[in-house]
């Protein structure tokens, strides 16, 4: 028997570990696009941009740990095909047939068009990515993000913790409203600008200015121009799908995800884990979510694997959401789900903060800055379906503590 993993990520790794974890002792094939063994993506926008950073991204497990796990790499070759009848992934010229798959390959950055011959313009997904930008930081950049999603905001972070003038240009009114809603919104953009941060809202970029092929100013719909050595476009990602175009797997419309059932299944013998998937979560109603969070990819590769070589023991996935961020000096972090009838701020901005999600008479979201202790309180409460009252009533239980 082969277990095929498409994508040498997180949730791949997880998918593999899991593999051996449970006892199957057939073969595994981790496919991967990058010629890298997987690495953690997280701190590609967070210690690795820091003036005092790892020198290096490290891969999680070496090769030798890899040998170990009896795993067959086959790195550098992206998948470019599936047929789940016959039961083969494409690489080039080549086939490997498998007897159950899991997809993983995750997200691409989305880039920013006709920036292709101007230097010191970025995304950040890779950590070739992350290399570059961090020696434009070394170099003192003046830095312009486009975005002010959470990549954004952490590499503008970076510039600002080196005293390095930065930028965010976002065409929305208030940051990250689809993600938190807008009274969270409002509370991410004080954060910026008490850091000193330039934050520029309902602002859309038009082009940009350059020097010998190298960028030197981002125009704005306002007709100024931000002086720039460093562009980062923070403008989100977009599931690494195209190779699935043929498979007959069902895709999202919007985003091109692979949709699947509670279980992480979207086809026969074929699961998806991570970032790449939409997944009906029963704990929220089967609502279709797709996660771009280190934690949810950790747990969905792991439960993929153990499904996908034992289908009839497969339950239905229903973890609760959970993500963080490092702004400046702060610590973002979020469970749950942000779609919700009500938003509550239960402690004010100057102790921390804190804002409630509810749905009905459920708690089905919790949104923290500086409150770490707290926030794992609250996705216990999430899992286990509390009522909306004994939230407030713990969080009314912390701001008086926090006030005292």
């Amino acid at each position: 028997m082969t277990l095929a993993v498409v994508g040498a990520s997180l949730a791949g790794l997880r998918a593999v570990e899991s593999a051996r974890r449970i006892g199957y002792d057939g073969k595994i094939v981790l496919i991967g696009a990058e010629d890298r063994l997987p690495y953690d993506r997280p701190p590609l926008s967070k210690a690795f941009l820091a003036a005092d950073g790892p020198a290096a991204v490290e891969p999680f497990l070496s090769a030798d740990d890899l040998r170990e796990l009896r795993v067959e790499l086959r790195l550098g070759t992206p998948a470019t095909g599936l047929d789940p009848i016959a039961r083969e992934i494409r690489t080039g010229d080549t086939t490997v047939p498998y007897d159950a798959a899991v997809i993983a390959t995750g997200a691409a950055a989305r880039v920013l068009p006709g920036t292709d011959e101007i230097s010191g313009i970025h995304s950040l997904r890779t950590a070739d990515d992350a290399a570059a930008i961090r020696s434009a930081l070394d170099s003192g950049a003046r830095t312009v993000v486009i975005g002010a999603g959470f990549i954004g905001s952490e590499v503008a972070s970076a510039a600002r913790k080196r005293g390095l003038p930065v930028s965010i240009v976002e065409t929305l009114e208030t940051p990250l409203v689809r993600a938190i809603g807008p009274e969270v919104g409002e509370v991410c953009a004080d954060l910026h600008r008490t850091a000193g941060t330039d934050l520029r809202l309902g602002t859309r970029v038009t082009g940009f200015t350059s020097q010998d092929g190298a960028v030197t100013g981002v125009q704005l719909s306002t007709g100024e121009v931000l002086p720039a050595d460093l562009v980062v476009a923070g403008i989100g990602a977009a599931p690494a799908t195209g190779w699935l175009r043929d498979s007959g797997l069902l895709l999202h419309e919007r985003d091109g995800g692979v949709i699947c059932d509670g279980t992480l299944a979207a086809a026969h013998g074929v699961y998806a884990a991570g970032d790449v998937a939409h997944v009906a979560n029963a704990l929220f109603d089967g609502e279709l979510m797709r996660l771009e969070h280190w934690t949810n990819a950790a747990e969905q590769g792991a439960a993929a694997a153990r499904h996908a070589l034992d289908p009839a023991s497969a339950r239905v996935f229903s973890a609760v959401p959970y993500f963080w961020s490092d702004w400046y000096s702060h610590r973002i972090q979020f469970v749950g789900t942000p779609r919700a009838d009500e938003v509550v701020v239960a402690v004010p901005a100057e102790h921390g903060f804190t804002a409630l999600y509810r749905r009905g008479d459920r708690l089905v979201g919790a949104f923290t800055v500086d409150r770490p202790r707290d926030i794992m309180k609250y996705r216990k409460r999430i899992a286990a379906r509390a009522p909306w009252s004994e939230a407030v009533a713990f969080a009314l239980e912390t701001k008086e503590r926090c006030v005292a």
